[in-house]
């Protein structure tokens, strides 16, 4: 039975180095997320929360809710929605 012929390009691994990978080491930032960052995501959105539970329970009662009317949702989204986003950054 004829056995296969071994070339040298065969016998040698495949590495990262040959399809010109770039070997550069990068810095990754391990400090992690301040307690600022943390703080200004969490209160955004217990704020927008809180704005509209505040607007459901009394806003009928209360003069400068009622006049807002609809931008009391608004407000209250626009709060859950900038946190929400924020959690992006957080690491």
């Amino acid at each position: 039975m004829p056995k296969a012929k071994v070339t040298k390009d065969a016998a040698r691994p495949v590495s990262s180095t040959s399809t010109g990978a770039n070997r550069t080491p990068v810095k990754i930032n391990t400090g992690g997320t301040p307690v600022w960052y943390k703080a200004v995501m969490f209160g955004l959105m217990i704020f927008g929360l809180a704005w509209l539970l505040f607007f459901y329970i009394a806003g009928d009662q209360v003069a400068f809710v009622a006049e807002l009317g609809p931008w009391n949702y608004a407000i209250g989204f626009a709060g859950i929605i900038l946190g929400l986003m924020m959690t992006m950054g957080w690491r």
